[in-house]
């Protein structure tokens, strides 16, 4: 028995094909970094406010308090020299907190398939997370400058470093935040590598000191801890003044964030702990 034409035309072709971009899949980047943009913003009291209301409490404590205490670093009054540090300090943590809580959500929550079923390669992947974690890392940072100037009126020396060290501290440490994100299974492992390795990295990278005070093996150990750099540099950009050699903290902070770029690219591509 023949079949008709009619039978034939009206036959499924196959399996629908995934729509195949030529390059990078921009949309699928844009629509990924919109995902998390819009999960941080949507309790903005939480991610946003709250960590400038910690930023203030940091500055009553170590500015106001201490105020008299506290004799000038370098000829910088006290107040101007740690508010930079301290709104550092806000930009790390929101940046690497948005990246890890995002992932290690979609583990728990079984969600993942969200962002592992549309078509986006591990390069688009790791850009998505990071570019929305660098945003709240950046809108946090912004806002908290704001409510601190009352208390530390800070002046601009060179707005280069101050956009190219807190670019390149939130884009670390929101790659940062993936991979540890991607690594932790329960919120235990993330609360483990926020207390015990990113949290001491900031309070030992000089916020609240000079390095060079510091005794040795300390202070030593210090010139090898990247937030340093990143504080330093930033730093500088708002007093004109910086304790370690700009040149390494640029170089050093580019070579961080490829590093970090292809290890988060080669985690995603592998699929470890998110596929199997």
């Amino acid at each position: 028995m023949t079949e008709t034409p009619d039978l034939i035309s009206t036959r499924p072709a196959g399996l629908p094909q995934p729509r195949r971009y030529p390059g990078v899949n921009w949309i699928g980047v844009q629509t990924l970094y919109l995902r998390e943009v819009r999960r941080f913003w949507k309790v903005g009291a939480q991610t946003v406010a709250a960590p400038v209301v910690t930023t203030l409490l940091y500055m009553l404590v170590f500015v106001v308090a201490l105020q008299n205490a506290r004799p000038p670093l370098h000829g910088t009054p006290f107040a101007l020299f740690v508010a930079p540090g301290l709104i550092m300090m806000a930009m790390l943590n929101n940046a690497f907190a948005n990246a890890s809580s995002s992932l290690i959500q979609a583990k728990i929550m079984g969600t993942a398939t969200d962002f592992l079923t549309p078509p986006l390669s591990p390069l688009e992947l790791t850009l998505g997370f990071t570019l929305g974690a660098a945003t709240r890392g950046l809108a946090v940072g912004l806002v908290t400058a704001i409510c601190v100037l009352p208390f530390a009126p800070l002046g601009i020396a060179n707005i280069f470093a101050i956009v190219w060290f807190a670019l390149a501290a939130c884009f670390v440490m929101g790659m940062t935040g993936v991979l540890a994100g991607l690594w932790s299974e329960k919120f235990d492992h993330l609360s483990a590598v926020q207390n015990f390795i990113v949290m001491p990295m900031t309070f030992l990278s000089g916020t609240f000191y000079l390095v060079e005070n510091l005794p040795e093996p300390f202070r030593s150990l210090s010139r090898y801890n990247p937030f340093f750099y990143l504080i330093d540099g930033f730093r500088y950009g708002f007093i004109g003044h910086a304790e370690s050699n700009l040149m390494i903290g640029v170089v050093g902070s580019a070579v961080l964030m490829v590093v970090m770029g292809v290890v988060c690219w080669l985690v995603f591509r592998s699929g470890w702990r998110l596929k199997s």
